[in-house]
């Protein structure tokens, strides 16, 4: 709010201990009806700056609204129409001074005493719940110059007196905070005493192009980022509170122009939907809003939809509080739904016209890699491959038979025992199976550049020992080139028929289905072959390599891709990449 701050002090002619000259006196004793005072309802509680520049004010003077206001008279015609005031002093700057120049500190308590006195004939309360706008310097790191030191020494004298005489404060803070050292000691001692409210504002038209799904995340871990600041240095939510702005002067992160109407209001919606999110998560303190004044010194500010925002961002928060929808009028969205994180208890994430990712998917894979990170991720992947890539459990149960078959000569009871070693169940191995199914078939259809007669002749040097054996398939065949009838390589060609008999046809099963072939001859050296009748052979086998080298990119391509449509909880969304889970049980890969 600093931008705003110069108007707000021309505007605010009731100011409360001011020190400027014309400015009403302070009254000279408490109200004769003084008391307690509670705010109505639970945390998070939702304040709403109101004073006499804000036309609509009516509309924050009823029951279940906090006006935070700041002089004598509004606060009294807002109780009187049921609403509940709480006291907004926008000039902590002329009480303690800024870093550069701070005031004298013998002024501090005298001058607390003196708003303390001013706030209670404002609210009528006896721990009257003030908002000190604002800090100065909150990222300034430490050792601090002598007059920042000094600044920031009378700012905490001055909270600790509002404290000591029994009010509520709250320091509003419109920077990322410095919390090493000296600095998070001085946070620490603030909120022993008072509050701090984080201010944290957005140009509307960003959040716009982002969209409900993307835009409304984007909201919310600003909000939770704001507030880590300090909960990671040990101050507690219910010490904490986050700011809206709803300014419309350029260049303050308000509606910065957005139109139409309806696209800022839907922005304002988003805005109390994420904070209210965030709120029930981290169970902070309130919310306040700020930018319903329409100073006459800011042009900017006399805008003709703010009375229309407000009563949206009422509705949004609490339907009774005002007909949002009517307001806004027709082609205003009215879902509270969309783009928030509503999602069953069963779910992790809701990737938009893919599928859901489910917690029971998770968890198995946890046990498996004892990353919850990577075994999130890996189910992520898990249901992004299933759209490319169908695989049925029949196919699955096949594969197994194979590699029970291929690995254990045949011994079922070999197999579980080898999955019981690797602390998996059946279950997770049937589900890496599907994994490498899907992958293979996945990666069938990845481009890769044709290998070189350079790279082909390297591999057969290279490989020389690799076993090759020529066979005859009944149709064409990726391992062999594309043909029927080749040399099959023990590096890409199904295990099996390195192993069957000559002459014989049988059948055999691979990652991309089942094939028929009928050995031709033994199986012999790759180096006794000529490259001439081998190469098919191993141009398919470095395709294959090539493909393999690239499914993580094009994984984690997908996976980047999904998250503007993505729905997480808490908004923890997955790493731009898997794990190969046959590392984990290296039997179940399949070739």
């Amino acid at each position: 709010m600093k931008r705003l701050g110069v108007a707000l002090v021309t505007c605010v002619a009731l100011l409360a201990g001011s020190t400027r000259a014309g400015a009403d006196p302070v009254p000279p004793t408490p109200p004769a009806d003084l008391h307690a005072c509670t705010l109505p309802g639970h945390a998070p509680y939702w304040f709403d700056y109101v004073d006499g520049a804000v036309p609509f004010w009516q509309m924050f003077a009823r029951a279940g609204v906090i006006a935070a206001a700041p002089n004598l008279q509004l606060p009294e015609q807002i109780r009187q129409k049921g609403g509940v005031t709480v006291y907004f002093d926008p000039h902590l700057r002329n009480r303690a001074g800024v870093p550069s120049a701070p005031e004298d500190p013998s002024l501090m308590e005298s001058r607390a005493d003196r708003l303390y006195l001013y706030v209670e004939n404002s609210t009528h309360c006896s721990n009257p719940v003030i908002a000190e706008n604002e800090l100065y310097g909150a990222g300034l790191p430490t050792p601090w110059s002598p007059t920042t030191a000094q600044y920031r020494a009378n700012v905490l004298k001055f909270l600790t007196r509002l404290h000591d005489l029994g009010a509520q404060p709250w320091l509003l803070v419109n920077s990322p905070p410095s919390t090493a050292g000296d600095a998070g000691d001085w946070w620490r001692a603030v909120a022993q005493v008072a509050g701090i409210v984080r201010e944290v504002y957005f140009p509307a038209p960003l959040i716009a192009k982002q969209g409900p799904v993307l835009g409304s995340r984007t909201l919310r871990q600003a909000f939770r980022r704001g507030l880590l600041d300090f909960t990671q240095i040990g101050i507690p939510t219910s010490k904490l509170g986050i700011f809206l702005g709803f300014q419309t002067t350029k260049g303050t992160g308000g509606r910065e122009g957005l139109q139409p109407a309806n696209a800022w209001f839907e922005i304002v919606k988003l805005q109390a939907l994420a904070a209210k999110q965030v709120a029930k998560e981290m169970k902070f303190h309130g919310i306040w809003s700020w930018g319903w004044a329409e100073y006459s010194t800011s042009p900017g500010e006399h805008d003709p939809d703010k009375p229309r925002a407000a009563c949206v961002y009422l509705w949004t928060r609490d339907a009774s509080l005002c007909n949002g929808p009517a307001s806004a009028g027709k082609g205003f969205n009215r879902s509270r739904t969309e783009g928030q994180l509503v999602l069953p208890g069963t779910l992790r994430c809701r990737i938009n016209d893919v599928g859901p990712v489910l917690w029971s998917a998770i968890k198995p894979l946890v046990s498996l890699t004892g990353d919850g990170e990577l075994a999130f991720t890996n189910a992520y992947a898990r249901v992004l491959e299933s759209r490319y890539a169908r695989v049925t459990v029949r196919e699955i149960l096949a594969a197994e038979s194979a590699i029970i078959a291929t690995r254990f000569g045949g011994s079922r009871s070999a197999y579980l025992a080898a999955i019981a070693q690797a602390h998996a169940s059946l279950a997770i191995a049937r589900g890496v199976i599907g994994d490498e199914l899907r992958r293979a078939r996945i990666e069938t259809h990845i481009g890769v550049g044709a290998p070189g007669s350079d790279a082909i002749s390297e591999f057969r040097q290279t490989y020389g020992d690799l076993r090759a054996r020529l066979v005859q398939a009944k149709g064409k065949t990726a391992w062999l080139g594309g043909g029927k009838v080749g040399y099959a390589l023990e590096s890409n060609a199904p295990g099996p028929v390195m192993r069957l008999p000559s002459g014989r046809w049988s059948s055999v099963f691979s990652a991309t289905g089942v094939v028929r072939v009928r050995p031709l001859g033994p199986p012999l050296p790759l180096s006794s072959v000529s490259l001439v009748r081998a190469r098919p052979s191993i141009r398919a086998a470095l395709v294959a390599q090539m493909r393999d080298a690239r499914y993580p990119t094009w994984i984690a391509a997908r996976i980047s891709r999904s998250l503007d449509d993505a729905v997480c909880w808490r908004d923890q969304l997955p790493q731009a990449g898997v794990a190969d889970l046959t590392d984990y049980l290296p039997f179940l890969e399949l070739t």
